[in-house]
């Protein structure tokens, strides 16, 4: 399995304890290998800047230092910020990663990043567009936004998610839905992707499952 799914909340001890007892659960919560719609969007993107919000254990941010990228990488978990540091030494990509642990709470963004990546950042203690609303304020002018989270019609079988429960859908979202909540539209943005893409992922079992990722990129033209 691939992604993060990471809180910011009302209450810094709430999210950190949730996420650092997950993470302490598990010997590898993720699969460590990068996502792959990241991939996909950021392999043709000049090296700059980059800030990778809710890093976990540090696979996307160790896949864009690898590529140039000078990453800032952040997450409310402890346990999985020092699991990514210790990839990343191993990998001989430390040099290029900063590792920052805050809560998208009490956040407050610059907009001086050449990307910004959110890859499935579903909180419960927090509203999804209040999380994306911070992704996309530390973008700057010339910037990529890059967004992917599970499409509410396309969730893994393993979690917590059950189409019939409402409060645990409204922890996704569409493309179409990101882009119009953020406000993601010209002038000041070019949007340059809004897709809806199927995949094969694996639990964290083992179990194999057909999943929707919902995908937006957007090009930040003017400041707001």
């Amino acid at each position: 399995m691939t992604g993060h799914q990471h809180d910011g909340g009302t209450d810094e001890g709430t999210a950190a304890q949730l996420w650092d007892e997950r993470y302490s659960s598990r010997a590898k919560v993720w699969s460590g290998r990068p996502n792959p719609q990241l991939l996909v969007e950021a392999s043709e993107l000049p090296p700059g800047r980059a800030l990778d919000l809710g890093c976990g254990e540090g696979a996307d941010a160790i896949w864009l230092a690898s590529r140039g990228w000078t990453v800032t990488a952040l997450d409310v978990s402890a346990v999985a910020l020092e699991r990514a540091a210790a990839h990343a030494r191993e990998t001989g990509h430390a040099g290029r990663i900063e590792w920052v642990r805050q809560d998208l709470a009490t956040w407050v963004p610059e907009p001086v990043y050449e990307l910004v990546t959110a890859q499935f950042l579903h909180s419960t203690l927090m509203p999804w567009q209040q999380a994306l609303q911070l992704a996309a304020a530390a973008v700057r002018t010339g910037g990529t936004l890059l967004v992917v989270g599970h499409h509410p019609e396309g969730l893994p079988p393993w979690g917590n998610h059950h189409p019939g429960n409402h409060h645990s859908i409204e922890k996704y979202f569409t493309a179409e839905e990101v882009a119009r909540e953020l406000g993601i539209e010209a002038p000041e943005w070019h949007v340059d992707v809004v897709e809806s893409r199927r995949r094969s992922a694996t639990g964290p079992d083992g179990e194999a499952a057909g999943l929707i990722d919902a995908v937006l990129r957007a090009t930040r033209l003017a400041a707001r």
